[in-house]
């Protein structure tokens, strides 16, 4: 082989048949290429006596100075295809890099098989920020495979022990134990769960998972049958209560697994001629800001997007270093509205 001049990457990668990328990840043996295929690049490679500029190498993988934040596309009333509560930590996670110099990318999840040649091996950014991926079931070969290759990625999601990678995530499990408390304080006996409750959807099942035990504290048991399947839409919702209502289940509360399902349930409420709180007391989860606007004004779980979103960068960035970094979740704190206050307030004992 004859080469005029310094080889380049560039060289071996034609000679290769290859990408560029593809021979960088070779050169700086990444599990992402196979033996076969490294072994050929090495060897052209030492035939053109190819030396790694290490200096040059270090600095394009440390200094992009850019994270990539990546959206799973959510279907929506609009046309932005992001589910309204990850607006708001796009605001914290945007000002949180900010606050450590670094440049924000924001896309969409390609779903491809290659997401770290796609962004951090191309240089496009030093790590990535998942947020919402759908049926966990689907998603965690590429989670997993993510792990094996190396890539620096965080994800907003359930932070449970068996999950690949570092996951932020709100106590799902305690939001919905106190959500059910309230509703039970409140009166209600039959209370509706509408949303997934299995392992396709880890932070529903979490919440269904709080509902029945704050159930059982009481001496209750969950009624099956008042547990409807909804992804978060309002359409979903809709759905999920106007068949729950077909079926007369005779329940006097929902607890939606999120704002969305539940504004989608009281328009089912008000359909079937029920006033809410009164007929049947609602109540979601996330604390969206339209949650505070529709009529009546949604009770709910709030979910600290600020905190979600410093975590999520503070996190990225020290995986980048190379520290170690472990799964977290974050407190959650009701946010009670008038469409689960059915019981007024105690007078206060008169003085005597």
């Amino acid at each position: 082989m004859t080469i005029r001049g310094k080889a380049t990457s560039l060289d071996i990668a034609h000679l290769a048949g290859v990408s560029q990328p593809t021979v960088s990840r070779a050169l700086r043996g990444s599990p992402m290429v196979n033996p076969e295929t490294r072994e050929r690049i090495l060897r052209i490679a030492r035939e053109l006596n190819y030396k790694v500029d290490k200096n040059a190498s270090s600095l394009r993988l440390r200094n992009a100075g850019t994270l990539a934040l990546l959206f799973f596309e959510d279907p929506t009333n609009d046309d932005s295809l992001i589910n309204p509560f990850f607006h708001a930590m796009l605001g914290s996670i945007t000002r949180a890099c900010a606050l450590r110099g670094y440049d924000l990318l924001v896309s969409f999840q390609q779903l491809s098989t290659d997401w770290q040649a796609d962004y951090e091996d191309s240089n496009k950014a030093d790590g990535i920020i998942l947020l919402g991926y759908g049926d966990y079931h689907e998603s965690r070969e590429r989670l997993q495979r993510l792990v094996e290759q190396g890539t620096h990625f965080v994800r907003w999601g359930a932070a449970l022990p068996d999950q690949p990678g570092v996951s932020i995530g709100c106590d799902n499990f305690q939001g919905g134990f106190d959500i059910t408390a309230h509703l039970l304080d409140q009166g209600c006996r039959r209370i509706a769960f509408v949303g997934h409750a299995s392992s396709h959807y880890p932070e529903f099942e979490e919440r269904y998972r709080g509902h029945v035990a704050a159930l059982t504290a009481r001496g209750m048991v969950a009624d099956p049958g008042l547990q409807f399947d909804a992804i978060t839409t309002e359409q979903s919702g809709y759905e999920a209560c106007q068949a729950l209502l077909t079926q007369g289940g005779g329940m006097d509360a929902v607890f939606a697994a999120s704002d969305l399902i539940a504004i989608g349930a009281m328009r089912a409420l008000r359909e079937h001629g029920l006033r809410v709180p009164q007929d049947v007391a609602l109540v979601g989860f996330d604390d969206i800001p339209l949650a505070a606007s529709v009529s009546p004004t949604l009770s709910t779980v709030q979910q600290d997007t600020k905190q979600a979103g410093q975590l999520l960068v503070e996190r990225l960035l020290t995986l980048i270093q190379g520290d170690p970094v472990e799964s977290q979740s974050i407190p959650v704190k009701l946010v009670l509205r008038e469409s689960s206050i059915r019981l007024s307030p105690a007078l206060p004992e008169p003085r005597r």
